[in-house]
């Protein structure tokens, strides 16, 4: 006789569910008891135990039937013959979407176990965006996957405990779910550190017993004060810290042990939010509170709904003493997050509300993951996520945005709206003017300028903190450089063309496929692309389009090289902001009015050097050099390194500083190097708008009294 693992499920839907849906749970519990029948787990149970014990976890959380079977059946796609679609036939399609949904992958080879990973939570992430529940369902699986970790090999244990602080944990958090959050975080770090897991578990226990008699005290206090204020509570507990938080501070903060542990916190539920701001009142009278410690998260909720008032008090003895106060309501928010939107069926205003800041924040990792990233740098974007420390600033309207601390105002810009991220300008910060880059603090109020045609800077990804911010800059550079290697390409192919005394539009459709065939592309953009970053040659491109030939004979050859005769007649125009595709060489570093040359580097594009530059002269007149012109309205700052020979006088650096300031030219560095008492070399790296801007700072410099001799590199 098959031995009934149903049983423990059906002590706690009997409390909580009505009999058709206990019956409906069961006949999927059935299904997936069959389904998994010959299967075990690594301790040698049958597998079908561990099902059932993740619809348990859901059952406690009064999560609703189609939930519970879908718990129940959530690895029989992967594991098992049923498929989908059988599951849709009995269960009916809600069902078999959020099995689906919570499945992992299957039949695709990945080069690397954590490419797999990574393509795994893709994929939860746009099954939960459909429906929430794919991920409570998910972290229950995960939940009681840790809780029977010990019994796997130790590789495979620390991996799946690593992955669960580093993703799993932190979307517990997001969404509100302290529970989970707690004891993912307490089972991930004793099965990846088992020696201090067991270390401080002792250490606390220890500690614990000596903080009885003060703990009592407090408690007195509090529940005097609260009397003599006529409040009614709830409940009044003390607050146990976790393992896996002591250990972080302990890490974080480099604190001792002991420091940690002399704080002592505890949590008052009382029946509605004006007698939360009467019990801080009533605390701040019997407790000094500690300065700049108390945070205000029920007018200003965090962005998983988490909704509180934090002080910090010194009490007897000077002890710290942490207090949170908040209404039933909101403390079951605190413990059970989004799930809480199904703990009750008349969901409070809160629930519904986290509930939907959760749906948004899953929308935004849909729209990010939908900007083509790799799965392992979307995994990343998440991660970046997923550990903010609030700040909350305000915009020009008034209204409030979150946002992880260090972020700035790049990040903000990208908060509000895409378009807005993309062509910010400036940012005025309390009405004052500040750097892009200048991190923002809680209750600024942030005004973004944009300007049309704007676009985003690549140095922006070194100081935005924001997922979001980081993947669309990254995204709009690779669209520019696309569109502008796309047009640099055609250029230069019309130009290589020209000396065929042909253009683009005058090649037929048979010759244009057939190039494109023989080279691998799939359409012109793609080879016009290929030329604009120096992957094809525009000469030879040109003569198979004229011709549609592959192979080269001496007398094409000779034509050939007529050709790139001919093109050094007719150079290419430049004005030094084509963006990505053109680039200016470090070796000589060429600025308008200069002769220049440009060689196109596989992958760079154009690289631009002047005519005279050493490194680039076994390359003229070859097709990978293209003549180059500067466009008579040439605009922009281009740098240029400089050698001064000076006297060694005092303040004679500071005087050629405010020489070159002077010229209205900007000093980007500067190294100087003692030749012997009496002279220095300084090599300065400024930037200039032309040749005769750089004439005229060479000309101030020579006329210090300190200059020996000024010359350009």
């Amino acid at each position: 006789m098959l031995a009934d693992y149903f049983e423990p499920l059906a002590k706690i839907l009997a409390a909580r569910y009505p009999l058709s849906a206990i019956e409906a749970i069961h006949q999927s519990y059935i299904l997936a008891r069959d389904a998994h029948e010959k299967q075990t787990r690594y301790s040698g149970e049958p597998y079908i135990t561990h099902p059932v014990a993740v619809a348990c976890i859901l059952a406690e959380m009064h999560l609703d039937p189609p939930s519970l079977q879908a718990a129940l059946l959530h690895d029989v796609i992967e594991d098992t013959k049923v498929d989908k679609a059988t599951i849709t036939q009995l269960f009916g399609a809600d069902v078999a979407e959020l099995v689906d949904g919570v499945s992992k992958l299957t039949k695709i080879k990945f080069e690397s176990k954590a490419q797999a990973q990574a393509e795994n939570f893709r994929k939860m992430v746009l099954a939960m965006a459909k429906d929430i529940r794919v991920i409570i369902i998910k972290l229950a699986d995960r939940l009681h996957n840790m809780r029977t970790i010990g019994v796997l090999p130790e590789s495979k244990r620390a991996r799946i405990a690593r992955e669960t602080l580093e993703i799993y944990a932190p979307v517990a958090k997001r969404l509100g779910m302290h529970n989970f959050c707690i004891e993912f975080e307490d089972l991930g770090f004793s099965a990846l550190y088992p020696l201090r897991y067991q270390v401080l578990k002792s250490s606390v226990a220890k500690a614990r017993g000596n903080r009885q008699e003060i703990l009592a005290e407090i408690e007195s206090t509090v529940v005097k004060a609260l009397q003599q204020s006529g409040i009614s509570t709830i409940k009044l507990a003390g607050r146990e810290k976790h393992f896996y938080s002591i250990y972080k501070k302990m890490r974080n903060k480099h604190s001792a042990f002991s420091e940690i542990m002399d704080v002592y916190a505890f949590r008052i539920v009382v029946s509605s939010i004006d007698s939360c701001y009467r019990v801080l009142g009533a605390m701040h009278t019997s407790f000094k509170p500690v300065p700049e410690r108390f945070k205000d998260y029920i007018a200003i909720p965090k962005a998983n709904g988490y909704q509180s008032l934090h002080t910090v008090l010194f009490g007897p003895y000077g002890v710290p003493i942490e207090i949170q106060i908040r209404t039933e309501d909101m403390d079951s928010m605190a413990e059970s997050g989004i799930a809480a939107h199904w703990l009750y069926k008349n969901a409070v205003q809160g629930n519904q509300k986290a509930h939907l800041r959760a749906q948004a924040w899953l929308q935004g990792l849909v729209d990010m993951q939908k900007e083509g990233a790799s799965s392992l740098e979307f995994i990343e974007n998440v991660k970046i996520d997923l550990f903010p420390d609030e700040v909350y600033v305000f915009t020009p309207k008034g209204n409030i945005l979150e946002l992880p601390r260090g972020a700035c105002a790049v990040d903000f810009a990208y908060a509000i709206h895409t378009d807005i991220g993309n062509s910010c300008v400036a940012v005025k910060i309390n009405r004052r003017l500040a750097p892009l880059s200048t991190a923002l603090l809680s209750g600024q109020t942030v005004e973004i300028i944009t300007a049309p045609g704007a676009r985003p800077n690549s140095a922006w990804s070194n100081f935005v903190v924001t997922a979001k911010a980081r993947s669309e800059i990254n995204q709009s550079l690779k669209k520019q450089k696309l569109s502008e290697s796309i047009e640099l390409g055609r250029r230069l192919l019309e130009r290589a063309l020209g000396t065929l005394s042909l253009s683009l539009k005058d090649i037929s459709k048979e010759n244009l496929s057939l190039v494109l065939k023989s080279a691998h592309f799939n359409n012109v953009n793609e080879l016009l692309e290929s030329m604009g970053l120096g992957s094809q040659i525009p000469l030879v491109v040109a003569r198979r389009l004229a011709f549609a030939v592959k192979d080269e004979t001496a007398e094409e050859e000779q034509e050939k090289r007529k050709a790139t005769e001919l093109l050094s007649k007719k150079p290419l125009m430049i004005k030094g902001t084509e963006g990505l595709v053109v680039s200016f060489a470090s070796c000589c570093r060429p600025i308008p009015g200069d002769v220049i040359v440009g060689i196109l580097t596989s992958g760079l594009g154009l690289v631009a050097h002047r005519e005279q530059c050493k490194d680039i002269k076994h390359l003229h007149g070859t097709p990978t050099c293209i003549y180059l012109s500067w466009q008579d309205q040439t605009e922009g700052d281009f740098s240029v390194e400089i050698i001064a020979d000076m006297r060694n006088r005092r303040g004679v650096l500071a005087d050629l500083a405010a020489t070159i300031a002077r010229s209205e030219a900007n000093i980007e560095d500067v190294h100087v190097r003692s030749q012997d008492l009496r002279y220095s070399e300084v090599r300065i790296m400024i930037s200039v708008m032309n040749r005769q801007h750089l004439a005229q700072v060479l000309r101030r410099i020579r006329s210090l009294e300190a200059t020996v001799r000024v010359t350009r590199l």
